[in-house]
């Protein structure tokens, strides 16, 4: 890279590293890194909260998250984790219709029960 784009790419950084062109240079190539790193991690992060909000939503129905998305698959249902996760934020009542026909799919989430309810002091006594 010469000069002009180094300075270009450096644009906003502190103190010399947005005017020096050695330091600038340095600290241009470790946040190219740092982007090209935290690209796939954000395709990493953004499943594991699909997940999670799937597995809220499944929950709420007395499934939990693997026995959900199996009973789907057995069902031949070909939906993505990003479009589960928005139906069951958004669409509740068509999430849990999923639900359902993944319940009836997967005879193993038919025994699940929710776990008992923590009462405050009444645990204790």
């Amino acid at each position: 890279m010469n000069k002009k784009e180094v300075f270009k790419l450096a644009k906003g950084f502190r103190g010399r590293a947005k005017n020096c062109i050695r330091i600038a240079r340095e600290r241009v190539e470790k946040a190219l890194q740092y982007s090209y790193r935290d690209r796939r991690n954000k395709k990493r992060d953004m499943r594991s909260l699909w997940i999670e909000r799937i597995n809220a939503g499944t929950r709420v129905h007395g499934v939990n998250y693997g026995n959900f998305m199996h009973g789907l698959v057995k069902e031949n249902i070909q939906l993505n984790r990003k479009v589960l996760s928005e139906l069951s934020m958004h669409e509740p009542y068509s999430f849990k219709a999923l639900v359902d026909v993944s319940r009836t799919a997967f005879p193993g989430n038919k025994n699940m029960t929710s776990a008992p309810k923590k009462e405050g002091l009444a645990i204790l006594v």
